[in-house]
């Protein structure tokens, strides 16, 4: 299954890795895509709430739109 979510705030490469870094540690996911220019996330994975993609978003420092 993958969710695609838009996130504010991304400008660059590490911000990017920032936000794939804290979703990853969330139990489920399996993959991580990030678009940087889009503001775009797709998450990959089973039974991963949206409530837990934005809690790791929010503490990567960015918020889901």
């Amino acid at each position: 299954m993958s969710t695609t979510y838009d996130v504010t705030g991304m400008t660059c490469a590490h911000c990017a890795a920032a936000v794939t870094s804290e979703i990853q540690s969330i139990p489920g996911v399996t993959g991580v895509e990030v678009d940087v220019e889009t503001g775009r996330v797709v998450v990959h994975g089973e039974g991963v709430s949206d409530d837990a993609v934005a809690a790791a978003v929010d503490e990567a420092g960015y918020a889901l739109r």
